[in-house]
């Protein structure tokens, strides 16, 4: 995946997190900034250590 791909993607990912709870009533819109920041970075590591994994696997010919 390229990077700005990524970026986009997780970005994506995020808002749709983030309107969900907003519509759900766990997060009201007072907070967005701060539940949007929180959110935004357990996607990013998660996409980052996913690729980060299938990196490695893909080095060493293992499967995941």
């Amino acid at each position: 995946m390229r990077k700005a791909n990524q970026d986009e993607q997780i970005l994506r990912a995020t808002k749709e997190i983030v309107v969900k709870f907003i519509e759900t009533g766990r997060i009201s819109p007072t907070g967005f900034p701060v539940a949007f920041k929180a959110i935004y970075r357990a996607v990013d590591e998660t996409v980052r250590q996913s690729v980060d994994a299938e990196a490695v696997d893909d080095s060493t010919g293992e499967a995941p």
